[in-house]
């Protein structure tokens, strides 16, 4: 099986680590706040949360240009503190959690895919998670 190479990212949000955790892990909000850019929405999400269940997220360009499907099958779930996943495409991710009383840092890392450049692929994982910070800070504020 190839190697890949890691890209990490992280955020610190301004809120509890129980609602960073909602906001995260519940369709609802998966589709409010799982976005790069504002002409992307994710219209769909589907979430199994437990060792073994399946997710999947619509993410598609607002004027209907582009649109594909980001899924996997979860590794390892810990209660606020840890999402690991393998993606459809069989590269992994880890997410973990971590409560710094009313704020929560989150870190996640995930395997490079090698069709893009590794800076591209770290601006746009980083865009998505600083959506999703301003949307847990907007829904918690």
């Amino acid at each position: 099986m190839a190697e890949f190479e890691n890209i990490t990212i992280n955020a610190t949000i301004q809120a509890p680590v129980e609602k960073v955790w909602t906001y995260w892990t519940e369709p609802e909000h998966i589709t409010k706040g799982n976005q790069a850019s504002e002409d992307w929405h994710a219209p769909f999400a589907e979430n199994d949360l437990r060792e073994g269940g399946k997710f999947v997220t619509r993410m598609e360009a607002k004027d209907g240009s582009a649109g594909f499907d980001f899924g996997g099958i979860y590794d390892e779930v810990k209660l606020h503190e840890v999402i690991a996943y393998t993606m459809d495409d069989g590269r992994k991710v880890h997410a973990t959690f971590h409560d710094k009383g009313g704020e929560t840092e989150v870190i996640q890392t995930f395997d490079a895919e090698t069709e893009n450049p590794l800076e591209v692929q770290r601006e746009g994982w980083q865009a998505i998670l600083d959506n999703f910070k301003k949307y847990a800070e907007r829904m918690s504020g």
